[in-house]
């Protein structure tokens, strides 16, 4: 189907002719997610062929068992439609758990601007139907997709058996590796001052921050400008012509700031095992693209964007199973992009297997 039919298709469904029904959520016409994904995957392949972004906004309306008709769910419905143009597609991204609406038409402003319009006018109508202290916990995520290589969404099965390996495959892991948990917590505490973890904000799927758990291999109150500028020369000496640095990506040689158990536990990726905590919290998945720092987004071109919206990021991935030290930065985010865009379970599980191999190595995740 055309992306124009999809669309006048939606219109119908949506009741999209006119004014848009602002009552109460029974008013209120919601595509299935099938046909919603279908048209998000066209609007994303138009994007870009146009060279045009558009606006993907998200809410989680799950209320749980025994909800009522006044219920949470009901009240964001209503809000998405107030806050709605008549051109705008709403409905289920996720079938009765995850509301959607999509912008193509964003008139003579620059898409930050129209991004923040409408999540200010989201707010203040959730504000008005549910509290200002409700709508700071329901947290509406509002996405700008910037123009860029054709994507797809994927099949919310594939997703749906995604997600139950990598919530039983970190369960089993976490309990297998107790032991081995308890020994480095140990080692780590002993032999330096701080903390087990080291936390750090990272930047995942659909661009949403989360803290990303690791044990901790640097001295306590480390400077992280150094790594800032090492990230910042790699993904620029691309650009530049310059070759990739010999010593693996975002890998400093003789780190100042690391710690003697800290060097061994980089070496061997072990203190990338606290992830399994992230994996099982649904923040990554045991395979997809490692997840950036928010510095290195401020380096990216509109096509390196991609690679974080259109994967869960994982704790292994087709980069550090192939490519590793030996590639670019672009040739980095070509590999988490073609991997995004023929995953499977058979390619999560050989790339799964490999890992160890690469490990050994000294090709390993980070």
């Amino acid at each position: 189907m055309s992306t124009a039919a999809l669309r006048a298709e939606a219109a119908t469904a949506m009741g999209a002719v006119g004014p848009r029904p602002h009552g109460d959520a029974a008013t209120v016409h919601l595509l299935d997610e099938g046909l919603f994904r279908s048209v998000l995957i066209r609007e994303r392949k138009r994007s870009a062929r146009a060279d045009r972004p558009f606006i993907l906004l998200l809410a989680d309306v799950h209320d749980g068992p025994g909800a009522r008709s006044g219920s949470r769910r009901e009240k964001v419905i209503e809000a998405f439609a107030a806050a709605a143009g008549d051109t705008d597609v709403l409905g289920w991204f996720r079938r009765q758990r995850t509301i959607g609406l999509i912008r193509t038409e964003l008139g003579t402003s620059d898409p930050t601007t129209a991004r923040i319009a409408l999540e200010v006018r989201l707010r203040r109508e959730l504000a008005a139907r549910l509290g200002a202290a409700a709508v700071a916990r329901l947290a509406p995520r509002v996405h700008v997709h910037l123009p860029g290589r054709d994507g797809e969404v994927r099949p919310a099965i594939a997703d749906t058996l995604k997600r139950a390996i990598d919530v039983l495959g970190s369960l089993a892991l976490l309990a297998l590796l107790a032991p081995l948990f308890l020994l480095i917590a140990a080692l780590v505490k002993s032999l330096s001052r701080g903390p087990v973890f080291f936390k750090q904000v990272r930047v995942g799927h659909m661009n949403e921050p989360f803290v990303m758990l690791k044990f901790r291999t640097m001295y306590l109150n480390a400077d992280h400008k150094l790594h800032q500028d090492f990230v910042s020369a790699f993904i620029t000496a691309n650009r530049e012509g310059q070759p990739p640095p010999a010593n693996g990506l975002f890998k400093i040689t003789n780190d100042p700031r690391v710690t003697p158990v800290g060097a061994i536990l980089r070496k061997t990726s072990l203190d990338e095992l606290p992830q399994l905590w992230n994996v099982l919290r649904g923040d990554m998945s045991l395979v997809g693209p490692r997840p950036p720092i928010p510095y290195e987004i401020a380096q990216y071109k509109g096509w390196h964007r991609q690679r974080i919206r259109e994967a869960k990021p994982g704790i292994t991935g087709l980069w550090q199973v192939t490519g590793r030290s030996r590639t670019t930065f672009d040739d980095m985010v070509r590999l988490d992009l073609r991997y995004a865009r023929t995953r499977s379970l058979w390619m999560d599980l050989k790339i799964l297997m490999a890992t160890p191999r690469a490990i050994i190595s000294g090709k390993g995740a980070c």
